[in-house]
């Protein structure tokens, strides 16, 4: 199942908490913020985990 996978940079504070949950799906940029560098990089549960974690709700999913 393809997805798309947005992080909304104005509510993404920089905690890094879906990076350490889906290190394959996110990453933190040089501006402090979370950033998808591969949608499929980890399994849909790691991801929806990654996704609930966040302080802010600034993950976004689309089916």
């Amino acid at each position: 199942m393809a997805k798309n996978i947005k992080i909304d940079p104005d509510k993404c504070i920089g905690c890094a908490s879906c990076t350490a949950v889906a290190s394959g799906t996110f990453e933190m940029g040089d501006d402090d913020k979370a950033h998808v560098i591969d949608p499929p990089g980890d399994d849909e549960a790691t991801i929806q985990m990654a996704v609930d974690c966040c302080a802010t709700q600034a993950i976004e999913i689309e089916e």
